[in-house]
């Protein structure tokens, strides 16, 4: 890396092009940034006693050395928001001094018309791309393009580009301003230019330094470019077009941190501990760290991220297709459940692969959402659902899914326990719902409960039918008798007195024969959360609690706690054999294309000894005869293979296979080969046969 202090202009008067790669943020400068920069130009050129002004830092990757020739360009890491502006700036200019006589068109040496488009915009002898001297990412790389050619964008271009041109436009009309002072002014910006050298730098590392302070960079943003900007500038846009821009599309319209969330999910279920929210970049740089060192690329990375990432958005986001599914999701955003996305993420992966099918996938929603509302009605404690369910993929037994989901929910204890139906009655009757966060969902899912029409509870609002006044009328004293404080203070906010109602400032304080009597009163409600009220004379205790009594009956049968037979439980939550797993245990194998290689390498180990077994075990599937022959670790991007002869004793004359004895690693073999969809299958199968040769006393 070299860093030296530079003049802006000699700077990009000396690169033939910057391009902002395609993963960069966009062009954001607003215009009180511009008018800083403006001002600081101003104040530079007015003083002739300011030698020069600092405005920052330029970081690029420069071109190979000796390609000067080629296409090459230098990529453009860091600075792109003050070097964009500049350029604008000289856009403006050179148009400004368009319309001066041509006496004063050169107000300072190097400053014409011609001059600064030809030293700092455009590239005279080129065409196409490369006539122009910077290239920026995305849509704005459209507008300046546009601009630079005299053309106003399309309206459908959304840019700063635009406006901030024309902010400079403006200022540089002012028949009152000194044009050879902004010229001074601009030749005077001075910046370290940082260069670095491909293949020996590492630009996120500068990146992280250089962004260490000023405007906070997301965490979506520092993970981007730490995937992306050590890729050759091809390698760039093509995994940022192909996987990364469709993955920021899907976010479009959530809340800023979603997608810190997501990752943070992401990284719970990939490495079994749950970062913390402003850790998310490190812990992300750590797990890619790992996945690079056990022989996946970082392509593989993001392409699984995209897909994790489809899935959160389907089941976080509301975009998920299938109806009852979306609705399902529904309820586990009402209740406010986003703990639980570790597991549901994994269970919806599994889903896509074809281990669960939709309805067993909505059954284990559902037993999710149970838990959740219950625990919440019955006032536990939310500090261990992190933990709860970012574990919670151990217990489960992919050939029985749905049943070993319920058999470890009702096998939790303690704190953890999933509530019973008695306390889940309890809390329903005794507690005070009305003050209940989740209480709308609650009440909208108690009201729709078997409709077919569902009935929006926004457009109601919460009743409370023996009211709230302290000072009760007479007629309600009468109705309550003598403890009528008591028996407000116990049943005020309790389910059995609360109901929905588009009448509440009609019926206020009313006596119940009021309140039931009235053109729109519970006598006519459409509710069935009013039904059975238009029948009684009156509304005291007794009346609450056999109401209490009836709604809480129905939200037992709603959000219904799992029956598992004893016998059954003791089965599924008992300690699992290591060969007691399947295929479906490992998701790596799930894709069609990957599902026909394992089946064809299976096919074709088999065929070299009818002795040989298959097993799968819980980190690899082993291939044993009297001892093993080659275990296979799925992976990702490939199948990884463990063969189990010396490293030294394998012929291997393409140098595909490496060794790692003295090294921690999955299988029984010192010796390891990739396989993929692309391998020469008949080469790799070769290097297996001498392993069961030697196995088999072929050495």
């Amino acid at each position: 890396m070299k860093a030296v202090d530079a003049h802006l202009l000699t700077l990009l008067k000396a690169s033939s092009q910057f391009i902002v790669p395609i993963y960069q943020r966009l062009y954001s400068w607003q215009e009180s940034e511009c008018q800083q920069l403006w001002a600081d130009i101003l104040r530079a050129g007015a003083n002739e006693q300011l030698g020069a002004h600092f405005t920052g830092s330029i970081v690029y990757v420069a071109r190979e050395q000796g390609t000067n020739t080629s296409a090459e360009p230098d990529l453009l890491i860091d600075g792109q928001q003050r070097v964009t502006t500049v350029t604008l700036l000289l856009m403006a200019l050179a148009e400004r001094l368009a319309t001066f006589p041509d006496r004063e068109r050169e107000p300072v040496e190097g400053f014409s018309p011609q001059k600064i488009h030809g030293l700092f915009l455009t590239n005279a002898y080129e065409s196409g791309d490369k006539q122009y001297k910077l290239i920026l990412s995305q849509a704005d790389r459209d507008a300046l393009i546009s601009l630079l050619n005299g053309v106003s964008p399309g309206p459908d271009v959304v840019s700063r580009i635009v406006p901030n041109l024309e902010f400079f436009r403006t200022k540089l009309s002012d028949p009152k301003l000194d044009i050879s002072v902004v010229c001074r002014g601009l030749d005077k910006l001075v910046v370290v230019d940082v260069k670095l050298t491909r293949g020996v730098d590492n630009p996120q590392l500068v990146f992280e330094a250089m962004n260490s302070t000023g405007r906070k960079l997301s965490q979506a943003d520092l993970i981007r470019n730490y995937v992306l900007m050590d890729l050759p500038p091809n390698d760039q846009s093509n995994l940022y077009t192909s996987h990364w821009r469709p993955m920021e599309l899907e976010f479009v319209g959530a809340r800023d941190s979603q997608f810190d969330e997501f990752v943070r999910h992401y990284l719970t279920i990939k490495t079994g501990t749950i970062p913390r929210l402003d850790d998310i970049y490190e812990a992300f740089k750590a797990h890619a760290v790992a996945v690079v060192a056990a022989g996946d690329d970082v392509r593989s990375l993001v392409t699984e991220l995209r897909q994790y990432a489809r899935r959160y958005c389907a089941i976080a986001l509301g975009k998920e297709a299938e109806g009852r599914l979306r609705s399902a999701f529904g309820d586990l955003d009402q209740i406010k459940a986003d703990v639980v996305y570790p597991f549901l993420l994994e269970c919806y992966t599994d889903y896509d692969l074809g281990v669960l099918d939709r309805d067993e996938l909505l059954a284990i929603v559902r037993l999710v959402v149970s838990y959740v509302f219950r625990r919440a009605v019955c006032r536990v404690p939310t500090n261990s659902l992190n933990t709860t369910f970012a574990t919670f993929r151990s217990a489960v037994r992919k050939d029985r899914y749905v049943e070993s989901v319920a058999a470890h929910f009702i096998n939790m204890k303690s704190y953890r326990a999933f509530p019973t139906d008695a306390e889940f009655l309890e809390a329903l009757t005794t507690t005070d719902l009305y003050n209940f966060r989740r209480r709308s969902y609650f009440l909208r899912v108690l009201e729709n409960h078997g409709r077919k029409e569902t009935v929006t509870i926004e457009n109601y609002t919460i009743e409370h039918i023996l009211p709230q006044n302290e000072n009760l009328s007479p007629a309600w004293r009468d109705v309550l008798g003598p403890d009528w404080q008591e028996v407000q203070r116990k049943y005020l906010h309790t389910l059995g007195n609360l109901t929905l109602s588009g009448y509440n400032s009609e019926y206020s304080d009313h006596p119940f024969a009021t309140k039931r009597d009235m053109p729109g009163g519970f006598a006519e409600s459409p509710l069935q959360l009013n039904k059975g009220l238009g029948q009684l004379s009156t509304w005291g205790e007794p009346e609450i609690r056999d109401r209490a009594d009836r709604l809480a009956a129905q939200a037992v049968s709603i959000w219904q706690r799992p029956d598992v037979a004893p016998d059954l439980l003791a089965e599924l939550t008992a300690r699992r054999d290591d060969n007691d797993f399947s295929i479906e245990d490992h998701p790596n194998l799930l894709t069609p294309e990957r599902r026909a290689l394992f089946e064809r390498f299976t096919a074709e180990v088999m065929a070299l000894d009818p002795g040989i077994t298959r097993t799968y075990r819980k980190l690899y599937v082993a291939f044993r005869a009297e001892s093993s022959i080659v275990d296979v670790v799925p992976q990702k991007a490939r199948l990884r293979l463990s063969l189990n002869l010396p490293f030294e004793a394998l012929h291997d004359e393409r140098h595909l296979a490496w060794d790692v004895s003295g090294r921690g690693h999955w299988g029984n073999g010192d010796t390891e080969v990739g396989l993929s969809e692309d391998s020469d299958f008949a080469y790799v199968m070769g290097l297996v046969r001498q392993s069961h040769e030697y196995q088999m006393g072929g050495d």
